[in-house]
Parts: C-alpha cells; structure tokens; sequence
C-alpha cells in the first residue's frame, strides 16, 4: 500500500509518535500535564532524531544499506542528531544565561531595561540532552520497523 513512499511515512508517522510522547512523558515524570509540549520543540523524545531515523532506516531497507541514498540519510541524520544535542542545546543554555544577567543587572543597578529587546519572551528549551536524543532513535527505529512490517 506504502509503496515506494514508505521511508517518507516511516519518517513522518516517527514525528507524530515523538510529538504525542512529550506530553505523556512529561507527566511521568512531573505529574504536570502540558498538552502545548504536542506542538514544542526540545523535550522527549526528540521528534527531530525520531523523524531522520525512520528516515535512515526505511531507506536501508528499502534501497539496500549500501546504496548511496541510505549513505546519504545517514550523514544526514547524524549532522541532525548532533545539531540537536549540541548546537541547539547549547544555544538554549546561552538564552537562559542571558536572561539570568539582564535580570542581574537590572537587580543590581536599579535601572529599569524598558528597551522591547529586554521584555522579549525568548524559548529557553531549543535542542536536546543526549537522553532525549537517544529516546529519538529508538521511537524512529521501532516505528520504521512497525511501518515495514504493516506496509
């Protein structure tokens, strides 16, 4: 029924999946329910590593895993996997910081930031902790294997 549109499937229901565990996974562990976590970025398990794969892995199966477009996804994949645990990360860890220092020095100096820069409302969670990631290629490979054997 999939067809040769299996990958794309794979990767798309792996997403879905990711998004719909964030809020479920969230209130395991917090016993606080956040239905907005369903349309955010960040937590687990990270539906950017789910998604890319399912990718990889639909398109090992299906076109060899040594064809050239699995090579391919899988490059592609782990720059993903890496900018999500790293590069994103580290850049939500920075805005955290920086909010902390306006606050400092507004606290510190009593002079009032009233520039809009100041008062913007910045998303702090932008990537992922490794154990996210991790949960993202787990929820990519089950849900690629799930697709193949339902397709």
């Amino acid at each position: 029924m999939l067809g040769r549109m299996y990958p794309f499937y794979a990767a798309l229901l792996a997403n879905l999946l990711a998004q719909l565990l964030k809020p479920v996974f969230h209130y395991v562990r917090t016993r606080q329910w956040k239905p907005l976590l369903l349309i955010e970025s960040g937590g687990f398990p990270s539906s950017h590593t789910s998604t890319v794969t399912a990718l990889t892995l639909a398109v090992g199966i299906q076109e060899n895993f040594s064809s050239t477009i699995f090579a391919v996804t899988l490059g592609f994949s782990l720059i993903v996997a890496y900018d999500a645990a790293n590069v994103r990360y580290y850049a939500g860890q920075n805005i955290k910081i920086t909010q902390q220092l306006i606050k400092d020095v507004q606290m510190l100096t009593q002079i009032q930031l009233d520039d809009p820069i100041y008062l913007v409302k910045v998303k702090e969670v932008l990537g992922h902790k490794w154990t996210e990631v991790f949960g993202g290629i787990i929820v990519g490979l089950l849900m690629a294997g799930i697709v193949y054997i339902l397709k």
